[in-house]
């Protein structure tokens, strides 16, 4: 199963966001939920790193990606993570057996 953790502030802000895990709906290579989460992560992460030129703490590595923005950032980077998290609640509804999302106030 794929979880997708959403960073908080105590205002509500999103901070950022953990992925763990492959969500085993299909064969490695042929799983189209892993491939939307994967590709939405990515597009996010980039985003933030790259377009907005927010310094932010990611890790990578095989089934978990993280990626913590500071707080003063937060403003900044509303929009992106706000679409990249109502694309994970998107799919928690259509496929609830392979991912599941959380919320954990930092």
């Amino acid at each position: 199963m794929i979880k997708a953790q959403f960073y908080t502030a105590q205002d509500g802000h999103l901070l950022g966001f953990e992925i763990t895990g492959h969500s085993g709906y299909a064969q490695e290579g042929f799983d189209i939920i892993c491939a939307s989460v994967s590709s939405a992560a990515y597009m996010t992460a980039n985003t933030i790193l790259e377009i907005l030129k927010v310094s932010a703490f990611t890790d990578v590595a095989d089934g978990r990606m993280v990626v913590r923005i500071p707080f003063k950032s937060a403003d900044v980077c509303r929009d992106i993570l706000a679409g990249f998290k109502l694309h994970m609640v998107s799919l928690e509804e259509q496929y609830p057996k392979f991912i599941t999302v959380n919320y954990l106030e930092v």
